[in-house]
C-alpha cells in the first residue's frame, strides 16, 4: 500500500513538472547564445576587422613631435670635447615619415587577415555545428527517456485497472489467490519500473539543461524533435572542407608576402622645428628631408628554406585533405546504411506491435469471464513491453543516426 502511495505521489508531482514544454529549437538558441566559445569566435572575428583597419593606417603618413635637450658643462678645462657634444643642444622638431609599398604588398597583407578571419568564420560554423549535433543527441536521449516514462504510465494504468477487476474474481473463485499474487508481482514490478524510468528522464533532462547551461532544476515536458535527414552537400560547399581550401590560400599568400619581402623597400622622411646648439639661436630654425632604400641582395639562402617549408605545410594539407575526404564520404554512406536498416527493422517492430496489442485486448476481455490464464496475460503483457521497448530504442536510435548525419551535411 506505501508503495502504490508512494507511486500515485510522485506521478503526480511528475505531471505538474511537466507542465511546460520546451522544444528543440528552444535548446539549441539558448545553448548558441551562452557559448563562451562562440562568443569569443565573434571577438576575434571584430579584433580581425580592427587588424585590417590597422595595418591600412599605417602605411599612411606618420607625424611626430619630438623634442630634446642636452647639456654637457666642462669646469676648469675639466669635461666632454666641445667639438663632439656642442655642449649645449636643444630641439623641438615635427617629422613626418611615409613608407613606400607596393599596391600588391598592401592587397597580400590584407588578404592574410581577411583569409584569418575567414577561418574563424569556418571554425564559428563548425563549432555551432558540434554544439548543435550535442544538444540535439541529449535532447533526443531525453526525450527517449520520456517516452519510457509515459510508456509506463499507461502499463501501470492498464495493469492496475485490470487488478481491481482480478482482484474482484479471486474473490468469487474464478482465478485462485496464487494467480492473483502472481498479477500483483506484475503490477509491482511496473510501479517500480515506472519510478526508474522517471528518476532516469530527471537525470538526462539535467545533463540537456547542464550542456545548454541552463541553470534550473525543475523538469518540464519536451515535444518530440522535428528531426529529418538533410541532403548532403557538395564537398566543395561543405565547411569540412572549407577549412582545407582556406589552408590553401594561406599558404599561397604566405608564398607572396615571402617574395615581397626580398624586394625594395623605400622610405621617405622630413622634419621641421627648432634645432639649436645656442651659437646662434636665433637663426637654428629650419628643416631637413631625405630617403632611404633597402635592397635585399644575398640571404645565405634563408628564401629557399622558407619555399620548402611552404611547399611540406601543402604536402601535409594535401594528405590530411585525402584521408578526411575517405572518412567523410565512408561515413554518411554508412550512416545512410544505418538509417535504412533501421526502418526497416521499425516497420517489422510495428507489425508485431499490432498483433501483441491485440492479444493483450483479446485477453483481457476473456480476463472478465475467466476464460484466460493469469500466466498467459502476464507473459502477454511483458511481451508487449519488451516490443514497446524495442520500438522506442529503436525510434531513439533512428534520430540519433539522422542527427550523426545531418551534422555533416553542413
Amino acid at each position: 500500500m506505501k508503495l502504490l502511495f508512494s507511486i500515485v505521489f510522485c506521478t503526480l508531482i511528475y505531471s505538474v513538472s511537466l507542465a511546460q514544454t520546451n522544444t528543440l529549437d528552444h535548446y539549441l538558441e539558448v545553448a548558441k547564445n551562452s557559448s563562451p566559445l562562440l562568443k569569443d569566435l565573434r571577438n576575434q572575428i571584430s579584433s580581425g576587422q580592427l587588424d585590417s583597419l590597422r595595418i591600412r593606417a599605417g602605411y599612411k603618413l606618420q607625424v611626430n613631435a619630438t623634442s630634446a635637450g642636452y647639456f654637457a658643462p666642462v669646469v676648469n678645462g675639466y669635461g666632454y670635447a666641445g667639438a663632439i657634444t656642442n655642449v649645449q643642444t636643444l630641439n623641438a622638431l615635427l617629422g613626418v615619415n611615409k613608407q613606400i609599398i607596393s599596391r600588391g604588398y598592401l592587397n597580400s597583407q590584407l588578404a592574410m587577415i581577411t583569409l584569418q578571419r575567414d577561418s574563424l568564420i569556418n571554425s564559428g560554423r563548425l563549432t555551432e555545428q558540434d554544439l548543435k549535433k550535442t544538444i540535439t543527441g541529449q535532447y533526443i536521449t531525453a526525450y527517449g527517456s520520456l517516452q519510457q516514462v509515459r510508456f509506463n504510465q499507461d502499463v501501470v494504468k492498464l495493469l492496475s485497472e485490470e487488478e481491481s477487476l482480478l482482484k474482484k474474481l479471486a474473490r468469487s473463485n474464478v482465478y485462485k489467490q496464487s494467480e492473483y499474487l502472481a498479477f500483483l508481482v506484475t503490477l509491482k514490478q511496473a510501479q517500480l519500473q515506472l519510478l526508474q524510468a522517471q528518476l532516469g528522464y530527471k537525470n538526462d533532462y539535467a545533463t540537456l539543461n547542464y550542456l545548454a547551461g541552463i541553470t534550473d532544476t525543475a523538469t518540464v515536458d519536451l515535444s518530440e524533435p522535428d528531426i529529418q535527414k538533410t541532403i548532403t552537400p557538395e564537398v566543395s560547399s561543405s565547411i569540412f572542407f572549407r577549412q582545407y581550401k582556406l589552408d590553401s590560400l594561406r599558404l599561397n599568400n604566405t608564398r607572396r608576402l615571402l617574395d615581397y619581402s626580398y624586394k625594395p623597400k623605400a622610405n621617405i622622411f622630413a622634419d621641421a622645428g627648432y634645432n639649436t646648439d645656442f651659437v646662434q639661436p636665433a637663426k637654428n630654425f629650419g628643416s631637413s628631408f631625405g630617403f632611404n632604400v633597402t635592397m635585399p641582395i644575398y640571404d645565405g639562402g634563408v628564401r629557399k628554406l622558407e619555399y620548402k617549408k611552404i611547399r611540406l605545410q601543402e604536402e601535409t594539407r594535401q594528405n590530411y585533405k585525402t584521408f578526411f575526404n575517405a572518412q567523410y564520404r565512408q561515413q554518411i554512406a554508412q550512416l545512410n546504411q544505418q538509417i535504412n536498416e533501421n526502418e526497416n527493422l521499425l516497420a517489422e517492430i510495428k507489425a508485431q506491435m499490432k498483433y501483441s496489442e491485440s492479444l493483450i485486448k483479446v485477453d483481457t476481455e476473456l480476463l472478465q469471464t475467466g476464460d484466460v490464464k493469469i500466466a498467459d496475460l502476464i507473459l502477454a503483457v511483458n511481451n508487449y513491453f519488451t516490443i514497446k521497448n524495442l520500438l522506442t530504442q529503436t525510434t531513439i536510435a533512428r534520430l540519433q543516426l539522422i542527427n550523426q548525419l545531418n551534422y555533416w551535411n553542413k
